[in-house]
């Protein structure tokens, strides 16, 4: 059994979040002339010169993709059917550390081979901001062919309650920290399409993998686990100002919690809670390509960057009347 460190490196540029990504244009079965194959989160094996996982992992993703990481913590051990690597002795099941790394959009360029792309790219029912998703519709229609299919009624039942809580279906509210919960009862309906790789085709998946771009072993599920675990963290941590630059407008900084989370926050109210957990301050400089009036930059205090259990911001959800 082989170990692996992989990382989801996440940017926001342009009011989107990103992340970096090898692009199957670039992996070796594309450059012999074998079939295309999937983007993949940079990745390299643990080596007996690294003197720690967190070390091994920076090395790594400096070589793949030339991005020198700041804030790093680790998630998860993955270890999916579908993760294997071929060796001199046959194929090997390969375990996977993931880690999440934030980056400042100023050092979010592409390099070494690797290109940064939204992560709704993957996820594209994760995207609130402009309303309901349309593909939602879609998804709606075999997440409910599965709910009925179900053997025994409390088994249906049960089914009907996950399929709700995780897409807000029948009344239920969207929660935007569900991601990996959406991302897994997708892949057991079968509509996703690295469900296909391991999975009979199930009657919910009949049809063609519904939209959103599929990645290479089981990284987008990785992926998942990171945009959950961050969600969840801008919450109750100033994490959020290890995306932004040195100054940057109250604007700036809602639209790049938006972009994290997914949805439209309430204006006043998103000031209002930066305002009273006094998080920033103001640098006294006007800040005038805004497209706009000019605006005021603020930055974040010191002790906020220097404390970083500090609280994060709880999202005044703005509706659709706001």
């Amino acid at each position: 059994m082989a170990v692996d460190l992989t990382a989801v490196i996440v940017a926001v540029t342009q009011d989107q979040p990103r992340v970096l990504v090898i692009p199957g244009s670039l992996s070796p079965r594309r450059a012999a002339g074998g079939p295309p194959s999937l983007d993949a989160l940079p990745s390299g094996p643990l080596e007996p010169g690294h003197r720690t996982l967190e070390a091994g992992l920076r090395a790594w993703v400096q070589t793949r993709s030339g991005a020198r990481l700041g804030y790093v913590e680790q998630l998860y051990t993955f270890g999916d059917r579908d993760r294997m690597r071929d060796g001199a002795s046959g194929a090997r099941r390969v375990l996977s550390i993931g880690y999440l790394a934030l980056l400042r959009e100023a050092g979010a360029t592409d390099g070494g081979g690797a290109a940064w792309q939204a992560w709704y790219r993957y996820f594209p029912w994760e995207d609130w901001r402009h309303g309901r998703p349309a593909i939602l519709d879609r998804l709606e229609r075999p997440l409910r062919r599965w709910s009925e299919s179900g053997g025994r009624r409390a088994d249906r039942a049960l089914r009907q309650e996950r399929a709700a809580v995780a897409f807000g279906l029948d009344g239920a509210a969207w929660n935007d920290e569900r991601v990996l919960e959406r991302y897994e009862l997708l892949y057991e309906v079968g509509v996703v399409a690295e469900a296909r790789r391991t999975s009979p085709v199930t009657l919910a998946a009949a049809r063609r993998p519904v939209d959103g771009q599929p990645m290479a072993a089981d990284h987008r599920r990785i992926l998942a686990t990171a945009i959950t675990r961050l969600r969840g963290k801008i919450k109750y941590r100033p994490v959020v100002f290890e995306l932004m630059p040195d100054g940057f407008t109250l604007l700036q900084l809602q639209r790049a919690v938006e972009a994290l989370a997914g949805v439209r926050l309430h204006k006043q109210n998103f000031r209002r809670l930066v305002a009273q957990q006094g998080l920033v301050e103001e640098t006294g400089r006007l800040i005038t390509a805004t497209g706009g009036r000019p605006a005021r930059e603020v930055r974040f205090r010191e002790d906020v960057v220097l404390e970083r259990l500090a609280p994060g911001l709880r999202l005044p959800v703005a509706r659709a009347a706001d």
